[in-house]
Protein backbone atom coordinates (compact mmCIF):
# COMPACT_ATOMS: atom_id res chain seq x y z
CA UNK A 1 0.00 0.00 0.00
CA UNK A 2 2.76 2.44 0.96
CA UNK A 3 4.75 1.44 -2.12
CA UNK A 4 1.85 2.30 -4.43
CA UNK A 5 1.45 5.66 -2.68
CA UNK A 6 5.14 6.45 -3.19
CA UNK A 7 4.90 5.49 -6.88
CA UNK A 8 1.84 7.71 -7.39
CA UNK A 9 3.54 10.63 -5.67
CA UNK A 10 6.66 10.13 -7.74
CA UNK A 11 4.64 10.13 -10.98
CA UNK A 12 2.77 13.26 -9.86
CA UNK A 13 6.02 15.08 -9.09
CA UNK A 14 7.44 14.15 -12.50
CA UNK A 15 4.27 15.33 -14.23
CA UNK A 16 4.33 18.64 -12.38
CA UNK A 17 8.00 19.05 -13.22
CA UNK A 18 7.36 18.49 -16.93
CA UNK A 19 4.46 20.96 -16.95
CA UNK A 20 6.56 23.54 -15.10
CA UNK A 21 9.45 23.10 -17.55
CA UNK A 22 7.16 23.55 -20.54
CA UNK A 23 5.57 26.66 -19.02
CA UNK A 24 8.96 28.13 -18.14
CA UNK A 25 10.23 27.45 -21.64
CA UNK A 26 7.21 29.13 -23.19
CA UNK A 27 7.58 32.18 -20.97
CA UNK A 28 11.32 32.40 -21.71
CA UNK A 29 10.69 32.07 -25.43
CA UNK A 30 8.07 34.80 -25.28
CA UNK A 31 10.43 37.13 -23.43
CA UNK A 32 13.23 36.53 -25.91
CA UNK A 33 10.83 37.11 -28.82
CA UNK A 34 9.60 40.33 -27.23
CA UNK A 35 13.16 41.50 -26.70
CA UNK A 36 13.98 40.68 -30.31
CA UNK A 37 10.97 42.50 -31.74
CA UNK A 38 11.18 45.58 -29.48
CA UNK A 39 14.75 46.86 -29.21
CA UNK A 40 15.47 48.94 -26.13
CA UNK A 41 17.70 51.34 -28.06
CA UNK A 42 16.33 53.00 -31.16
CA UNK A 43 18.45 54.15 -34.08
CA UNK A 44 17.49 56.27 -37.05
CA UNK A 45 17.87 53.27 -39.34
CA UNK A 46 15.51 51.21 -37.19
CA UNK A 47 12.97 54.03 -37.17
CA UNK A 48 13.12 54.21 -40.97
CA UNK A 49 12.78 50.44 -41.35
CA UNK A 50 9.72 50.44 -39.10
CA UNK A 51 8.13 53.33 -40.99
CA UNK A 52 8.90 51.85 -44.40
CA UNK A 53 7.45 48.46 -43.50
CA UNK A 54 4.05 50.12 -43.00
CA UNK A 55 3.96 51.88 -46.37
CA UNK A 56 1.47 50.79 -49.07
CA UNK A 57 4.31 50.54 -51.60
CA UNK A 58 5.70 47.58 -49.65
CA UNK A 59 2.41 45.71 -49.88
CA UNK A 60 2.10 46.25 -53.64
CA UNK A 61 5.77 45.81 -54.55
CA UNK A 62 5.57 42.05 -55.18
CA UNK A 63 2.47 42.43 -57.35
CA UNK A 64 4.07 45.22 -59.38
CA UNK A 65 7.10 43.06 -60.01
CA UNK A 66 4.88 40.19 -61.08
CA UNK A 67 3.02 42.53 -63.44
CA UNK A 68 6.31 43.74 -64.97
CA UNK A 69 7.51 40.17 -65.48
CA UNK A 70 4.17 39.27 -67.07
CA UNK A 71 4.55 42.18 -69.51
CA UNK A 72 8.01 40.95 -70.42
CA UNK A 73 6.72 37.45 -71.09
CA UNK A 74 3.89 38.86 -73.20
CA UNK A 75 6.32 40.96 -75.24
CA UNK A 76 8.49 37.88 -75.91
CA UNK A 77 5.54 35.81 -77.13
CA UNK A 78 5.21 34.83 -80.82
CA UNK A 79 1.89 36.66 -81.19
CA UNK A 80 0.64 39.97 -79.75
CA UNK A 81 -2.60 38.30 -78.62
CA UNK A 82 -3.52 34.65 -78.00
CA UNK A 83 -4.80 32.70 -81.04
CA UNK A 84 -8.54 32.14 -81.38
CA UNK A 85 -10.31 28.90 -82.33
CA UNK A 86 -13.47 29.20 -84.42
CA UNK A 87 -15.93 26.34 -85.03
CA UNK A 88 -19.05 26.76 -87.17
CA UNK A 89 -21.72 24.43 -88.50
CA UNK A 90 -24.43 24.85 -91.17
CA UNK A 91 -27.46 22.59 -91.70
CA UNK A 92 -30.99 22.62 -93.24
CA UNK A 93 -32.38 20.48 -90.46
CA UNK A 94 -34.92 23.13 -89.48
CA UNK A 95 -35.95 23.82 -93.09
CA UNK A 96 -36.31 21.38 -95.95
CA UNK A 97 -34.06 18.83 -94.26
CA UNK A 98 -32.46 17.59 -97.47
CA UNK A 99 -29.31 16.54 -95.65
CA UNK A 100 -27.21 19.63 -96.39
CA UNK A 101 -24.35 19.80 -93.90
CA UNK A 102 -21.26 21.99 -93.54
CA UNK A 103 -18.76 22.03 -90.67
CA UNK A 104 -15.79 24.37 -90.40
CA UNK A 105 -12.99 24.60 -87.85
CA UNK A 106 -10.38 27.36 -88.06
CA UNK A 107 -7.56 28.97 -86.12
CA UNK A 108 -7.03 32.74 -86.17
CA UNK A 109 -3.54 33.94 -85.21
CA UNK A 110 -2.84 37.67 -84.61
CA UNK A 111 0.43 38.89 -86.12
CA UNK A 112 2.93 41.45 -84.90
CA UNK A 113 3.15 44.66 -86.88
CA UNK A 114 6.59 45.62 -88.19
CA UNK A 115 8.89 46.58 -85.26
CA UNK A 116 6.01 46.19 -82.80
CA UNK A 117 7.47 43.21 -80.98
CA UNK A 118 10.89 44.80 -80.43
CA UNK A 119 9.39 48.01 -79.11
CA UNK A 120 7.04 46.05 -76.85
CA UNK A 121 10.04 44.28 -75.34
CA UNK A 122 11.85 47.59 -74.83
CA UNK A 123 8.78 49.04 -73.12
CA UNK A 124 8.46 45.98 -70.86
CA UNK A 125 12.11 46.31 -69.80
CA UNK A 126 11.62 50.02 -69.07
CA UNK A 127 8.55 49.25 -66.96
CA UNK A 128 10.50 46.62 -65.02
CA UNK A 129 13.24 49.15 -64.21
CA UNK A 130 10.63 51.74 -63.25
CA UNK A 131 9.24 49.43 -60.57
CA UNK A 132 12.56 49.41 -58.70
CA UNK A 133 13.24 53.12 -59.07
CA UNK A 134 9.71 53.96 -58.00
CA UNK A 135 10.27 51.97 -54.81
CA UNK A 136 13.54 53.80 -54.15
CA UNK A 137 11.85 57.18 -54.64
CA UNK A 138 9.12 56.15 -52.20
CA UNK A 139 11.79 55.13 -49.69
CA UNK A 140 13.42 58.55 -49.98
CA UNK A 141 10.09 60.27 -49.34
CA UNK A 142 9.60 58.19 -46.20
CA UNK A 143 13.21 58.82 -45.18
CA UNK A 144 12.69 62.58 -45.44
CA UNK A 145 9.66 62.43 -43.14
CA UNK A 146 11.41 60.14 -40.65
CA UNK A 147 14.53 62.31 -40.60
CA UNK A 148 12.51 65.45 -39.94
CA UNK A 149 10.59 63.81 -37.10
CA UNK A 150 13.77 62.23 -35.74
CA UNK A 151 15.77 65.46 -35.45
CA UNK A 152 12.76 67.35 -34.10
CA UNK A 153 12.67 64.76 -31.34
CA UNK A 154 16.42 65.14 -30.71
CA UNK A 155 16.11 68.93 -30.40
CA UNK A 156 13.26 68.50 -27.94
CA UNK A 157 15.29 65.99 -25.93
CA UNK A 158 18.22 68.40 -25.71
CA UNK A 159 15.97 71.23 -24.55
CA UNK A 160 14.45 68.94 -21.92
CA UNK A 161 17.84 67.77 -20.64
CA UNK A 162 19.20 71.32 -20.43
CA UNK A 163 16.00 72.49 -18.73
CA UNK A 164 16.28 69.75 -16.13
CA UNK A 165 19.90 70.72 -15.45
CA UNK A 166 18.84 74.36 -15.11
CA UNK A 167 16.10 73.36 -12.67
CA UNK A 168 18.52 71.33 -10.55
CA UNK A 169 20.97 74.23 -10.48
CA UNK A 170 18.24 76.72 -9.53
CA UNK A 171 17.09 74.43 -6.74
CA UNK A 172 20.64 74.17 -5.38
CA UNK A 173 20.94 77.95 -5.40
CA UNK A 174 17.57 78.31 -3.65
CA UNK A 175 18.64 75.86 -0.94
CA UNK A 176 21.89 77.75 -0.46
CA UNK A 177 19.97 81.02 -0.25
CA UNK A 178 17.60 79.47 2.32
CA UNK A 179 20.48 78.40 4.53
CA UNK A 180 22.11 81.83 4.33
CA UNK A 181 18.74 83.46 5.01
CA UNK A 182 18.46 81.53 8.26
CA UNK A 183 22.02 82.54 9.11
CA UNK A 184 21.13 86.20 8.50
CA UNK A 185 23.50 86.67 5.56
CA UNK A 186 20.75 87.32 2.97
CA UNK A 187 17.35 89.02 2.96
CA UNK A 188 13.89 87.59 2.31
CA UNK A 189 13.87 89.32 -1.08
CA UNK A 190 16.81 87.17 -2.14
CA UNK A 191 14.84 84.06 -1.18
CA UNK A 192 11.90 85.23 -3.30
CA UNK A 193 14.21 85.89 -6.22
CA UNK A 194 15.77 82.43 -5.93
CA UNK A 195 12.36 80.78 -5.65
CA UNK A 196 11.23 82.71 -8.73
CA UNK A 197 14.17 81.32 -10.66
CA UNK A 198 13.13 77.81 -9.57
CA UNK A 199 9.55 78.41 -10.71
CA UNK A 200 10.74 79.72 -14.07
CA UNK A 201 12.93 76.63 -14.51
CA UNK A 202 10.01 74.37 -13.60
CA UNK A 203 7.83 76.04 -16.23
CA UNK A 204 10.57 75.64 -18.82
CA UNK A 205 10.93 71.94 -17.97
CA UNK A 206 7.17 71.41 -18.25
CA UNK A 207 7.15 73.06 -21.67
CA UNK A 208 10.16 71.02 -22.79
CA UNK A 209 8.54 67.79 -21.57
CA UNK A 210 5.41 68.54 -23.57
CA UNK A 211 7.42 69.34 -26.70
CA UNK A 212 9.47 66.14 -26.27
CA UNK A 213 6.35 64.04 -25.83
CA UNK A 214 4.73 65.53 -28.94
CA UNK A 215 7.88 64.97 -31.00
CA UNK A 216 8.23 61.41 -29.71
CA UNK A 217 4.62 60.61 -30.55
CA UNK A 218 5.01 62.12 -34.02
CA UNK A 219 7.90 59.75 -34.68
CA UNK A 220 5.92 56.85 -33.23
CA UNK A 221 3.05 57.63 -35.61
CA UNK A 222 5.41 57.36 -38.59
CA UNK A 223 6.61 54.01 -37.22
CA UNK A 224 2.97 52.88 -36.81
CA UNK A 225 3.48 52.24 -33.11
CA UNK A 226 0.47 52.18 -30.76
CA UNK A 227 -0.26 55.40 -28.90
CA UNK A 228 0.44 53.65 -25.59
CA UNK A 229 3.84 52.31 -26.76
CA UNK A 230 5.80 55.51 -27.30
CA UNK A 231 8.60 55.04 -24.78
CA UNK A 232 11.40 55.36 -27.30
CA UNK A 233 14.96 55.30 -26.05
CA UNK A 234 17.71 56.81 -28.14
CA UNK A 235 20.75 54.74 -29.07
CA UNK A 236 24.15 56.41 -29.00
CA UNK A 237 25.70 57.66 -31.15
CA UNK A 238 22.68 59.11 -32.92
CA UNK A 239 24.49 60.89 -35.77
CA UNK A 240 24.69 59.49 -39.28
CA UNK A 241 28.09 59.01 -40.90
CA UNK A 242 29.40 61.77 -43.14
CA UNK A 243 28.79 60.97 -46.83
CA UNK A 244 31.61 59.42 -48.76
CA UNK A 245 33.07 61.74 -51.43
CA UNK A 246 32.63 58.90 -53.91
CA UNK A 247 28.84 59.16 -53.47
CA UNK A 248 28.61 62.81 -54.56
CA UNK A 249 27.33 61.90 -58.04
CA UNK A 250 23.64 62.78 -58.36
CA UNK A 251 23.04 60.67 -61.45
CA UNK A 252 22.18 57.70 -59.20
CA UNK A 253 19.81 59.70 -56.98
CA UNK A 254 16.58 57.79 -56.42
CA UNK A 255 14.26 60.68 -57.33
CA UNK A 256 16.17 61.47 -60.51
CA UNK A 257 16.44 57.81 -61.48
CA UNK A 258 12.69 57.38 -60.98
CA UNK A 259 12.02 60.28 -63.35
CA UNK A 260 14.50 58.85 -65.87
CA UNK A 261 12.75 55.50 -65.80
CA UNK A 262 9.33 57.15 -66.09
CA UNK A 263 10.61 59.13 -69.06
CA UNK A 264 11.96 55.91 -70.60
CA UNK A 265 8.54 54.29 -70.14
CA UNK A 266 6.85 57.29 -71.75
CA UNK A 267 9.28 57.17 -74.66
CA UNK A 268 8.63 53.46 -75.03
CA UNK A 269 4.88 54.06 -75.07
CA UNK A 270 5.28 56.77 -77.70
CA UNK A 271 7.48 54.54 -79.87
CA UNK A 272 5.09 51.60 -79.55
CA UNK A 273 2.08 53.81 -80.29
CA UNK A 274 3.80 55.10 -83.42
CA UNK A 275 4.17 51.50 -84.57
CA UNK A 276 0.58 50.54 -83.79
CA UNK A 277 -0.99 52.64 -86.52
CA UNK A 278 -3.54 49.90 -87.14
CA UNK A 279 -4.93 46.85 -85.42
CA UNK A 280 -2.92 43.64 -85.59
CA UNK A 281 -3.26 41.62 -88.82
CA UNK A 282 -4.67 38.13 -88.46
CA UNK A 283 -3.75 34.88 -90.18
CA UNK A 284 -6.60 32.39 -90.51
CA UNK A 285 -6.22 28.71 -91.29
CA UNK A 286 -9.44 26.69 -91.53
CA UNK A 287 -10.70 23.40 -92.87
CA UNK A 288 -14.25 22.75 -94.08
CA UNK A 289 -16.14 19.46 -94.45
CA UNK A 290 -19.50 19.59 -96.25
CA UNK A 291 -22.04 17.76 -98.44
CA UNK A 292 -24.81 19.12 -100.64
CA UNK A 293 -27.55 16.51 -100.03
CA UNK A 294 -28.07 13.41 -98.01
CA UNK A 295 -26.24 10.46 -99.58
CA UNK A 296 -23.66 12.61 -101.41
CA UNK A 297 -20.01 12.13 -100.48
CA UNK A 298 -18.39 14.54 -98.00
CA UNK A 299 -15.98 17.15 -99.43
CA UNK A 300 -12.89 18.45 -97.60
CA UNK A 301 -11.46 21.95 -98.25
CA UNK A 302 -8.75 24.09 -96.64
CA UNK A 303 -8.89 27.87 -96.30
CA UNK A 304 -5.93 30.21 -95.70
CA UNK A 305 -6.64 33.91 -95.27
CA UNK A 306 -5.07 37.14 -94.02
CA UNK A 307 -7.03 39.97 -92.41
CA UNK A 308 -5.39 43.41 -92.62
CA UNK A 309 -7.25 46.25 -90.84
CA UNK A 310 -7.14 49.80 -92.16
CA UNK A 311 -5.39 52.62 -90.30
CA UNK A 312 -6.83 53.89 -87.03
CA UNK A 313 -7.24 57.50 -88.22
CA UNK A 314 -7.96 60.26 -85.66
CA UNK A 315 -8.00 57.83 -82.73
CA UNK A 316 -4.44 56.83 -83.55
CA UNK A 317 -3.38 60.47 -83.91
CA UNK A 318 -4.85 61.29 -80.48
CA UNK A 319 -3.07 58.38 -78.77
CA UNK A 320 0.24 59.24 -80.41
CA UNK A 321 0.02 62.92 -79.52
CA UNK A 322 -0.84 62.13 -75.89
CA UNK A 323 2.07 59.68 -75.59
CA UNK A 324 4.55 62.16 -77.06
CA UNK A 325 3.27 64.94 -74.79
CA UNK A 326 3.78 62.75 -71.74
CA UNK A 327 7.31 61.95 -72.84
CA UNK A 328 8.19 65.62 -73.40
CA UNK A 329 6.70 66.64 -70.05
CA UNK A 330 8.72 64.04 -68.15
CA UNK A 331 11.95 65.06 -69.90
CA UNK A 332 11.38 68.70 -68.89
CA UNK A 333 10.53 67.62 -65.35
CA UNK A 334 13.70 65.53 -65.22
CA UNK A 335 15.81 68.59 -66.10
CA UNK A 336 14.11 70.63 -63.39
CA UNK A 337 14.59 67.83 -60.84
CA UNK A 338 18.27 67.58 -61.70
CA UNK A 339 18.73 71.31 -61.14
CA UNK A 340 16.78 71.13 -57.85
CA UNK A 341 18.81 68.22 -56.51
CA UNK A 342 22.06 69.94 -57.45
CA UNK A 343 20.96 73.06 -55.59
CA UNK A 344 19.90 71.06 -52.55
CA UNK A 345 23.26 69.32 -52.47
CA UNK A 346 25.15 72.62 -52.54
CA UNK A 347 22.92 74.07 -49.81
CA UNK A 348 23.38 70.94 -47.70
CA UNK A 349 27.16 71.18 -47.96
CA UNK A 350 27.07 74.86 -46.98
CA UNK A 351 24.79 74.02 -44.05
CA UNK A 352 27.19 71.37 -42.79
CA UNK A 353 30.16 73.73 -42.97
CA UNK A 354 28.23 76.46 -41.15
CA UNK A 355 27.08 73.99 -38.49
CA UNK A 356 30.67 72.91 -37.86
CA UNK A 357 31.79 76.50 -37.34
CA UNK A 358 28.83 77.13 -35.04
CA UNK A 359 29.67 74.05 -33.01
CA UNK A 360 33.26 75.21 -32.47
CA UNK A 361 32.08 78.64 -31.33
CA UNK A 362 29.32 77.19 -29.14
CA UNK A 363 31.71 74.76 -27.44
CA UNK A 364 34.12 77.62 -26.75
CA UNK A 365 31.36 79.78 -25.30
CA UNK A 366 30.06 76.89 -23.15
CA UNK A 367 33.54 76.25 -21.76
CA UNK A 368 34.02 79.90 -20.83
CA UNK A 369 30.52 80.08 -19.33
CA UNK A 370 31.14 77.01 -17.18
CA UNK A 371 34.41 78.47 -15.91
CA UNK A 372 32.70 81.79 -15.15
CA UNK A 373 29.92 79.96 -13.33
CA UNK A 374 32.51 78.26 -11.15
CA UNK A 375 34.16 81.60 -10.34
CA UNK A 376 30.92 83.37 -9.46
CA UNK A 377 29.59 80.40 -7.52
CA UNK A 378 32.64 80.50 -5.29
CA UNK A 379 32.37 84.28 -4.97
CA UNK A 380 28.68 84.03 -4.08
CA UNK A 381 29.38 81.49 -1.36
CA UNK A 382 32.07 83.78 0.07
CA UNK A 383 29.70 86.73 -0.03
CA UNK A 384 31.72 88.61 -2.66
CA UNK A 385 28.96 88.47 -5.33
CA UNK A 386 25.27 89.27 -5.04
CA UNK A 387 22.40 86.94 -5.94
CA UNK A 388 21.26 88.72 -9.14
CA UNK A 389 24.76 88.40 -10.57
CA UNK A 390 24.88 84.73 -9.58
CA UNK A 391 21.51 84.05 -11.24
CA UNK A 392 22.53 85.95 -14.37
CA UNK A 393 25.75 83.97 -14.69
CA UNK A 394 23.82 80.73 -14.14
CA UNK A 395 21.34 81.68 -16.87
CA UNK A 396 24.16 82.55 -19.27
CA UNK A 397 25.92 79.25 -18.57
CA UNK A 398 22.71 77.29 -19.09
CA UNK A 399 22.04 79.09 -22.35
CA UNK A 400 25.61 78.41 -23.49
CA UNK A 401 25.21 74.70 -22.70
CA UNK A 402 21.92 74.65 -24.59
CA UNK A 403 23.49 76.36 -27.58
CA UNK A 404 26.39 73.89 -27.61
CA UNK A 405 24.07 70.88 -27.35
CA UNK A 406 21.78 72.27 -30.05
CA UNK A 407 24.82 72.96 -32.23
CA UNK A 408 25.76 69.28 -32.05
CA UNK A 409 22.21 68.30 -33.00
CA UNK A 410 22.17 70.82 -35.84
CA UNK A 411 25.44 69.46 -37.19
CA UNK A 412 24.10 65.91 -37.08
CA UNK A 413 20.85 67.08 -38.70
CA UNK A 414 22.81 68.93 -41.39
CA UNK A 415 24.79 65.77 -42.19
CA UNK A 416 21.52 63.85 -42.32
CA UNK A 417 20.04 66.44 -44.70
CA UNK A 418 23.18 66.17 -46.81
CA UNK A 419 22.70 62.42 -47.07
CA UNK A 420 19.04 62.98 -47.96
CA UNK A 421 20.06 65.39 -50.73
CA UNK A 422 22.41 62.72 -52.09
CA UNK A 423 19.66 60.10 -52.04
CA UNK A 424 21.16 58.00 -49.23
CA UNK A 425 18.83 56.14 -46.90
CA UNK A 426 19.13 56.43 -43.09
CA UNK A 427 21.57 54.22 -41.24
Amino acid sequence: MHRRTFIAQDRWQKTVGVIFSIALGAITTGLFAQAATKPERLTLGQAFDAAWSQQPEVASLAMRRDAAQAHQRAAEAWTPEPPALEITGKTDLLGRNLGTREYEIGLTVPLWLPRERGRSQALAEAESRAVGSRTTAAQLRVAAAVREAWWTWQRARVDLAIGQDQLASAQRIALDVGRRLKAGDLAQADQHQADGAVAAAQAAVAQAEAASMVARKALAVLMAMPASDTKLTLAEPYAEPTPDPASMDLSAHGDLQALKDRAAVAQGVAALTATQSRASPELTIATTRDRGLAGEPWQQTVTVGVRIPFGAGPRYDARLAAARAESMELEALMNLESARLSGEREMAIARVEAARLQLVAADRRAQLARESRGFFDKSFRLGEADLPTRLRVETEATEADRQAARARIELAAAVSAWRQALGLLPQ
